[in-house]
């Protein structure tokens, strides 16, 4: 017997492919039970937040209009201030001299304790009062630092003066002394008193020395030694004191005079800071 191939049916058609849908009984009820309870939670949650803010607002308003108000003779707090002889709008104390409005309301927000904010309070000037003592130890050792860098500064060029007014001083004593001794009737070879009291020359050595220059060599290095004894400062005041004795001479006047009462009249003083 021959099959019809119009009445076979075909196996790629969709009612072999599509999947059929879960037709338990009961399980679109429970769908639709899950949802309108979810949907009644959510409305629940809305209303009770909604709530919640009218409370606070209603209660934020009687505050208002209870402090905007005046106390009225249904206070039982001004009645018997009335009886007392206080009047509206007159300040309190027997002399007068108290408050008119009342001490204002101060809303406590937080959940902290009493006193936890005085605690916070004083906690924050203390770290704002450590923050301006660093502050003001660095400030001050910024000051300090530069006051020792311009005292240093000062130093070095005081004492680059004093170095100055030396090298003046031995060239001066070295030309007094040489047109000194051209003067007297018997000219020889000059030398100064000390050996500082004149500027070394430097000389190239040859390689050859004698015994003799060795000798004076070392004599010139004793001298050295006994002169580096002495500061600037005190060589400067011996050397100028000489040129004022033994020449009439003031390097700061730079001028020779004729006697020591010449000298005394028209020079300063002895020192530089006579001269300023």
């Amino acid at each position: 017997m021959k099959l019809n191939m119009e009445e076979e049916e075909d196996y790629m058609s969709d009612s072999f492919i599509n999947v059929q849908e879960d037709i338990r009984p009961g399980l679109p009820m429970l769908r639709q039970v899950r949802e309108a309870r979810r949907k009644e939670e959510k409305q629940h949650e809305t209303n009770l937040k909604n709530r919640q803010k009218s409370l606070k607002e209603e209660e934020q308003e009687r505050r208002d209009i209870g402090l905007k108000n005046a106390l009225g003779c249904e206070n039982k707090g001004f009645a018997l201030l009335q009886k007392m002889g206080y009047k509206s709008g007159q300040a309190l104390g027997k002399s007068g001299d108290g408050i008119v409005e009342p001490i204002p309301l101060n809303v406590k927000t937080g959940k902290s304790g009493i006193g936890h904010e005085t605690l916070l309070k004083r906690k924050a000037e203390e770290k704002l009062e450590s923050y301006r003592r660093k502050i003001h130890m660095k400030n001050k050792a910024e000051e300090n630092a530069a006051e020792q860098f311009r005292m240093r500064l000062k130093s070095k060029q005081d004492e680059m003066k004093l170095e100055g007014d030396l090298r003046r001083s031995q060239r001066a004593c070295q030309q007094l002394d040489t047109q000194k001794a051209s003067l007297l009737p018997a000219f020889s070879l000059v030398v100064p008193r000390e050996a500082w009291y004149w500027l070394r020359l430097e000389e190239e050595t040859e390689e050859e020395e004698t015994e003799e220059e060795e000798e004076e060599e070392n004599e010139e290095d004793e001298d050295e030694c006994e002169s580096d004894d002495l500061s600037v400062l005190d060589k400067l005041q011996i050397l100028t004191s000489y040129l004022r004795e033994e020449h009439l001479y003031c390097i700061w006047c730079g001028t020779a005079y004729e006697d020591k009462e010449d000298l005394s009249s028209n020079c300063p003083g002895p020192t530089s800071a006579d001269h300023d």
